[in-house]
């Protein structure tokens, strides 16, 4: 069996809405040529049998990028390794990294598209109306864009007079959204990005609507500002908002497997909720996720790295990285390590130092947070207890 077909075991033209496989490069610069910039595709090297191509749109322009096939690694710069496509993608949607836009938005493939075209959306649809929430496209009004999800843009709407954000879904790649917007109809809490309700037009696109979250994501509002215009005390308060969320989540027995920064919104008040539930499952002991490589590696637990395991406690790792980020205003984590080397730096006993004028009962969560041993770590209501003694000792 070739390398190639080692990789593409775990992504082929059907799991994926990216990966292209055969398409030309003509074909793709024809499909690519006025799409929005950070659009992109991956197809098969026509030069190089056995490599890949990343092709991205930008300025008007597609640019393609050789990806090598190194020791059954992937690499676009030889320098950045991966294990396989999926861990490739998910690290330049963070930052372009050399490349000429970060990916935002997968051109999606046919293939992609038929694998959905058995889904029972009749049968979902029924979900939504048992819940309340199926809702006429009629009560909806669709603004401009605000942002870019995985598989579509979101945007901003109003339903009923009332602000939402809308991610809109085109028929053919709409499981996944659904699959989440299914998951959040039991979740309400004050600290969770609400579902407000779902669309299902004539032609089976979707549009899950949520709250409004007027301040955008935490990340960008903390790298936007700094340490001169945030107090440490709201810091704070943004770390105990998503302690509770995650209370809340483990109380309800439910895992969410993607928490960071990135996926944490503002609200008009500066109240931190946690949203993007896309990989968020119901626990049961652990959950083992099959497919590798689509978990974001700096933010996730060894052992969900190394065997797939996921448990409330590996939310809590996570809760330690975005303890963090907050901290250090939006840096991107494990600073000048390759991403490649990350884990092999954890499991030596590797910790990364608490940022700069760091409260020392935030550093203490962090270190406790980042313990090997999954048991070992502290529950989420304890994080959240923990938390609030903080935001008594700096108000």
């Amino acid at each position: 069996m070739t390398t190639q077909n080692n990789h593409m075991q775990l992504i082929n033209e059907t799991q994926t809405p990216w990966f292209h496989g055969n398409i030309s490069r003509e074909k793709t610069e024809k499909l690519l040529s006025d799409r929005s910039d950070g659009t992109f595709l991956i197809r098969n090297s026509t030069n190089y049998p056995g490599d890949y191509t990343l092709c991205v749109s930008c300025n008007g322009k597609v640019e393609h990028y050789r990806i090598y096939n190194l020791n059954d690694q992937l690499s676009c710069d030889k320098e950045e390794l991966f294990d396989n496509l999926t861990q490739l993608v998910s690290h330049y949607k963070r930052d372009a990294d050399g490349l000429c836009h970060r990916l935002v938005t997968p051109l999606v493939s046919d293939a992609f598209k038929r694998s959905f075209q058995t889904d029972n959306m009749e049968e979902k649809a029924q979900d939504f109306k048992r819940a309340g929430l199926l809702i006429p496209k009629t009560d909806l009004i669709l603004g401009e864009v605000i942002g870019h999800g995985e598989f579509g843009d979101v945007l901003y709407g109003t339903y009923l007079s009332k602000q939402v954000a809308v991610k809109l879904l085109k028929n053919g790649m709409t499981s996944d959204i659904l699959n989440e917007a299914r998951f959040m109809i039991s979740l309400r809490h004050r600290y969770l990005v609400g579902l407000i309700g779902v669309v299902i037009d004539e032609s089976k696109d979707v549009y899950m609507l949520t709250e409004y979250m007027a301040n955008g994501n935490l990340v960008d509002f903390l790298r936007s500002r700094g340490r001169h215009q945030v107090e440490k005390s709201q810091l704070i308060r943004f770390a105990l908002n998503v302690a509770e969320g995650m209370a809340y989540m483990e109380l309800r027995n439910l895992v969410h497997r993607d928490l960071a920064a990135r996926n944490v919104l503002l609200d008009e008040n500066f109240i931190a909720k946690i949203s993007d539930f896309g990989l968020a499952q119901s626990m049961n002991q652990q959950i083992i996720e099959s497919v590798k490589g689509k978990f974001p590696i700096k933010w996730t637990a060894p052992e969900a790295l190394r065997h797939s395991i996921f448990t409330n406690k590996s939310d809590v790792w996570s809760f330690g990285v975005l303890l963090w980020e907050i901290f250090s205003f939006g840096r991107v984590p494990y600073p000048r390590i390759p991403i490649q080397d990350v884990v092999r730096h954890i499991e030596k006993g590797y910790r990364m130092e608490p940022p700069e004028n760091c409260p020392l009962v935030i550093s203490n969560l962090m270190t406790e947070a980042w313990v090997l041993e999954p048991a070992s770590r502290p529950r989420s209501w304890i994080l959240a207890d923990a938390t609030l003694r903080s935001d008594l000792i700096y108000p």
